[in-house]
């Protein structure tokens, strides 16, 4: 069965909705909530949502200032945030299925980025086994200073 998931830039339209996606309390030291991100007012992140069907499934950010935190990262590198799912709608393959769209349609809005990274804690190897098996690659480095402790760092090529 094919999992209904489409990604788009948020909207104006769609911020309301994503004001009630909520991730469940153990969740939050790794992603926050979404309604915490909806309005800040960061020119160098973009918010994108994970549509399930007609449903606001959840969110990711795009942060095209990565490389000034992360030194790992370079100019052409983007940075994937806040990546996460409703916690009503978890288990139904929508992040995995947003993995599998996300390269074609990080390509197809970003063309000045080859890569994306993103930091996984380590305490949170659930999630790291979802980004691996989405396309992105461990880069065998480790980020010591994650907000929740260390993490492994993970890449996507974006191939062009």
């Amino acid at each position: 069965m094919t999992i209904p998931v489409s990604l788009t830039p948020l909207s104006p339209a769609l911020a309301h909705s994503l004001r009630q996606v909520t991730v469940a309390p153990d969740q939050v030291v790794f992603s926050g909530q979404p309604a915490a991100f909806i309005y800040l007012n960061d020119p160098a992140i973009d918010i994108h949502v994970m549509r399930y069907g007609d449903q606001v499934a959840g969110m990711f950010r795009i942060d095209r200032a990565y490389h000034t935190h992360y030194p790992f990262a370079d100019p052409a590198t983007f940075g994937l945030r806040t990546f996460l799912v409703d916690q009503t709608l978890q288990g139904r393959g929508i992040a995995t299925a947003t993995l599998r769209l996300l390269q074609a349609y990080l390509r197809d809005h970003y063309r000045d980025a080859n890569a994306i990274y993103l930091t996984v804690n380590l305490r949170n190897p659930v999630a790291r086994k979802v980004y691996l098996d989405g396309g992105f690659h461990d880069t065998a480095q480790q980020w010591q200073h994650g907000p929740a402790g260390p993490q492994h760092i993970l890449k996507l090529d974006l191939g062009v």
